[in-house]
């Protein structure tokens, strides 16, 4: 199945069943779409699938931005079975310490050398079970960390930030996760590692990327740097973070989204350069402001999303149109 589609509007450009995923094949479809509606791409998520990065690279003449849902789960597939496995049998070993437990207990002849080995394997597994409880929160907020880091400005405090410093926030990320799988005898899955560092540089690259275009647009209006800091530090954080509000479903993220939002919405309304705009003015601002916020795009997964559905639908044998 072939899936091409506009992340910001959810526009589906094409849509195919074919067996052949070669890149000759996605390019020469993509680009009879381009060409019919006359334009271009800016940067192309996808997996890493050598055909959809060759597709932006050489095809399309554009950057391959890693997919920052497909670099979570690789993560989330390779470790989590193992750490809430762990959990799980931690869980199971000091159910059957309590059962053997109360079983000396009710037996009048028990010693009590045996009731306090009894009690000190309850005691073992249910301190394991508190350990491994630990570790698994803890992999799940690196993992949320990971998300909360590729934005154009911090989720903190809304600051400004480049590709580099993400880059920078995201291997020390990480790092952490590495340490924190070492620390607690899981195993190194150097295939999976390796895979995950090879693309922060890739998904890091989509910041400045972005401002790229965001500045093209001030440039072009020949703006004030009064103007324009109003545009990059207070009206288009404002916008995108009510755009990532919308979209987002982590109850953290969400709760840190809206406190960052309530501070920026309240330095907007306050701003003099607001203040000097009619609605109709501002309006327009913000519906410009808008347009970028939606373009920042991280992952694809709502290009995974359409596969499913065809999927089911192509398993149901109800069938889906050779070509869109």
């Amino acid at each position: 199945m072939l899936v091409f589609m506009d992340l910001a509007s959810g526009y589906l450009l094409m849509e195919e069943v074919t067996a052949d995923r070669s890149f000759a094949t996605w390019y020469a479809r993509a680009n009879d779409c381009l060409t019919t509606l006359g334009t271009e791409v800016r940067y192309l998520v996808s997996d890493r699938a050598k055909a959809l990065i060759k597709l932006a690279q050489t095809g399309l003449g554009c950057l391959s931005i890693p997919d920052l849902f497909h670099l979570s789960h690789d993560l989330a597939k390779s470790y989590s079975l193992a750490i809430f496995g762990r959990l799980r049998q931690a869980k199971r070993e000091l159910e059957h310490a309590k059962q053997g437990l109360e079983k000396l207990q009710k037996n009048l002849q028990t010693d009590s050398a045996q009731a306090a080995q009894a009690q000190a394997r309850v005691a073992a597994w249910a301190t394991s079970v508190k350990d491994w409880q630990e570790v698994g929160r803890a992999w799940r907020q690196h993992l949320a960390k990971l998300s909360g880091i590729l934005h154009p400005w911090r989720l903190v405090d809304s600051i400004r930030q480049t590709s580099q410093e993400v880059e920078e926030q995201l291997r020390a990320e990480l790092k952490a996760i590495e340490t924190l799988l070492e620390t607690n005898g899981l195993p190194r899955k150097t295939a999976t590692l390796d895979k995950v560092h090879k693309q922060l540089a890739g998904i890091s690259a989509l910041v400045d990327l972005w401002w790229q275009t965001v500045r093209q647009d001030l440039t072009q209006l020949a703006m004030t740097p009064m103007w324009t800091q109003w545009a990059e530090d207070v009206l288009l954080p404002l916008q995108y973070w009510h755009e990532q509000l919308r979209r987002t479903r982590h109850p953290g993220h969400k709760a840190q989204m809206a406190l960052v939002l309530q501070a920026v919405t309240e330095v907007f309304a306050r701003h003099p350069c607001t203040r000097q705009l009619t609605p109709e003015v501002l309006a327009g601002w913000k519906a410009w402001a808008a347009e970028h916020a939606r373009a920042f795009q991280r992952a694809s997964s709502a290009v995974e999303g359409r596969n499913g559905y065809l999927s089911q639908m192509q398993h149901n044998h109800r069938g889906i149109p050779t070509r869109r």
